[in-house]
């Protein structure tokens, strides 16, 4: 019997719907080093390791397209001790992880802006990108220095720059000026933590994603509950607007 209910278990994975790009926002860091009696940046740390092990089984599943939201535009309004301490983590996984996730044909981009970063990091996420360039395996967006207000603003701009007439401007094209035009919407938007909102994160890309709240904190996020995220996300009926004739 337990055989035959791994089977079929087997097969009904194979079978369900998987997103195509899974886009998460990553909360609870602090509150999971809280817990424990840690420092907050300490929850930091273990939190930016979960990413390569969150990465492993989503893209076992099929996913191919994952965006970690790491650091948004108003993270700055942190305690100077904590940026500064993110900032350091960041630097450091990029060093870290870089070969390990090459190896393992993972393409990173870095979406948001890079002239708030220090050169060091602007350096380390250039070096990062140019390694895993060449790359055909799971697509990684992090998003750092990232505001979905402040992308659409600057989309804006470059858009005016570029002397883009009014009646040329059609959604598919203002896309390309987004951070994201090397990818496909989100499909599925994970927020760990228990947090109901979406904190300026891919505005105009979300607006047809499915949405899954956890009460998890992100350093706990294992492989089971993914499994369950997709599941739930399976059952769904996306009908983008339209009306879906029943059976």
């Amino acid at each position: 019997m337990q055989v035959q209910a791994s089977l079929s278990q087997s097969l009904s994975s194979k079978d369900r719907n998987i997103p195509v790009h899974v886009a998460i926002i990553m909360d609870g860091n602090g509150r999971w080093a809280k817990q424990r009696g840690l420092a907050r940046l300490e929850g930091h740390r273990v939190g930016v390791d979960r990413i390569q092990h969150v990465l492993e089984t989503l893209g076992a599943k099929g996913v191919k397209y994952v965006t970690v939201y790491a650091f948004s535009t108003e993270n700055w309004n942190r305690p100077q001790e904590e940026v500064e301490g993110l900032l350091d983590i960041l630097q450091d996984a990029l060093h870290r992880q870089a070969r390990t996730l090459h190896e393992k044909n993972v393409r990173i981009f870095h979406i948001g802006k890079v002239d708030r970063l220090s050169p060091g990091l602007q350096e380390a996420v250039d070096q990062v990108q140019e390694l895993t360039s060449n790359n055909t395996g799971v697509i990684l967006n992090v998003a750092f220095d990232y505001g979905g207000r402040d992308e659409i603003l600057e989309a804006v701009k470059r858009i005016l720059r570029d002397g883009i007439p009014a009646e040329r401007l059609d959604q598919e094209l203002f896309s390309q000026y987004l951070y994201t035009a090397h990818c496909p919407d989100p499909d599925l938007i994970i927020r760990t933590g228990g947090e109901q909102r979406i904190s300026n994160f891919l505005l105009w890309q979300s607006a047809y994603s499915e949405y899954y709240s956890t009460p998890t904190l992100w350093p706990d996020l294992d492989s089971a509950e993914l499994e369950q995220v997709l599941e739930s996300y399976s059952s769904r009926q996306r009908r983008f607007g339209r009306v879906i004739p029943e059976d």
